[in-house]
């Protein structure tokens, strides 16, 4: 692929900055972000994994969100690493088309998965009696199913508009990674096509869970404003907020990276905005989802308990 349609055999990435007195600081932040992210989703996998009384559809998704939190960030962060202590973090042309579709792969995974949780959470607080029924294990597969297959779909979409450019002489991709707009920036052809193809394809993965996510909270914030208890609302809110606060931060950052124009978001503000969804987000999301959660923090006790009783 790379001799058919490009003279670049490898890109040059350029890292996060080219201020040679943060480089160690930042790799040692960075080192930090992803111990913390791969330790916490891990150890949440783990949990929820020995623990039968977590066997719930939430907990089936939150499986899920934290093995594609840790997948992800795991496709970028350790390259991105390299770019602080090397000379040049040379990237072979497939390797750069590698990275990209499984980076599109996680992110899109993650959106979808995001808008299944909201349904799921809309399903339990304004349908309880039909939860079970609704929510079957067969359904929750068929969502999961339907996950996978968005984000397999969105990184093909991707990564086949990027092969299919032409690079010529500049192979010094101005990020930390082989991201989209990036790529379209050292194309020496015409990239309209390919930003068209960018714009569609990420109105329709960020839109559709967004216009998920919008309507499932719409309906539940007008049923918990019917719930005359101050306990149950603030039970629902609670169970609620946690998911809320993902959301913003994922889908906040995302639309800020993809859906404006190139011409009004440089390339440094975008590198920002790819720190949050890639870095940050998956970081944050076991701490967010288990620290104030009742049930996570009795699975923990219950197995300390055993592994200190053995």
């Amino acid at each position: 692929m790379a001799a058919e349609n490009s003279s670049v055999t490898e890109f040059i990435l350029a890292g996060l900055t080219y201020e040679p007195g943060l480089q160690i600081p930042l790799f040692f932040l960075f080192l930090g972000f992803y111990m913390v992210t791969v330790v916490s989703n891990l150890g949440l996998i783990i949990l929820i994994g020995l623990n039968s009384h977590l066997y719930t559809h939430m907990y089936f998704f939150l499986f899920n969100l934290y093995l594609i939190d840790i997948c992800y960030s795991t496709t970028i962060t350790p390259k991105m690493l390299m770019s602080f202590v090397a000379e040049k973090n040379i990237i072979l042309h497939a390797g750069c088309l590698t990275q990209l579709f499984f980076f599109c792969f996680f992110v899109i995974s993650e959106s979808f998965i995001l808008s299944a949780m909201a349904y799921d959470r809309y399903v339990a607080i304004c349908n309880p009696l039909v939860y079970a029924v609704t929510m079957s294990p067969k359904v929750c597969l068929l969502l999961l199913l339907g996950v996978y297959v968005m984000g397999f779909l969105g990184a093909m979409a991707h990564t086949g508009s990027i092969a299919n450019l032409t690079f010529c002489a500049d192979h010094l991709v101005n990020h930390f990674m082989c991201d989209i707009l990036p790529l379209l920036e050292l194309s020496c052809n015409s990239t309209y096509d390919h930003e068209l193809v960018v714009f569609i394809v990420v109105a329709i993965d960020i839109g559709m869970p967004i216009v998920t996510i919008f309507i499932s909270y719409t309906l539940i914030l007008s049923s918990i404003l019917h719930i005359h208890s101050t306990e149950g609302r603030s039970k629902a809110f609670s169970t609620c907020s946690s998911h809320m606060i993902v959301v913003s931060l994922f889908f906040g950052s995302g639309a800020f990276m993809y859906l404006k124009p190139p011409s009004i978001l440089s390339l440094d503000q975008g590198k920002v905005a790819s720190l949050f969804y890639t870095i940050v987000v998956p970081m944050f999301n076991p701490l967010i989802y288990s620290l104030r959660n009742k049930d996570v923090k009795v699975a923990l006790r219950k197995t300390l308990g055993r592994k200190i009783f053995s």
